[in-house]
């Protein structure tokens, strides 16, 4: 497992290997959601911050393995799909739920 971090804050996690972890946590799609998601009323990244992936910490790992991921959606699939990922920081959509 390997984990995202924005100036050494470890924000999200995987189970891919290595290298999909880095093409996953790495790619410009996933950097322009970070752009919009937030945590405690700001951007998770401002698109300068340092990013970077590591090797999970046995503590996240174990706060991976015991998140629940809706399992019950997808029970014919045999387990073939593919990486989670999880957020490590509490995340918001601001474009969600917008009220107008």
């Amino acid at each position: 497992m390997f984990t995202l971090t924005i100036s050494d804050k470890p924000v999200a996690i995987t189970n891919a290997d290595e290298d999909e972890a880095r093409e996953l946590l790495m790619s410009e799609d996933f950097k322009d959601d970070l752009k919009v998601l937030e945590s405690e009323g700001a951007a998770l990244w401002d698109g300068f911050a340092t990013l970077n992936v590591r090797p999970a910490t046995e503590e996240e790992k174990t706060e991976f393995e015991n998140a629940d991921f809706d399992e019950d959606e997808d029970d014919d699939d045999d387990g073939e799909e593919g990486p989670y990922i999880m957020f490590l920081v509490d995340v918001t959509d601001p474009d969600e739920g917008d009220e107008g």
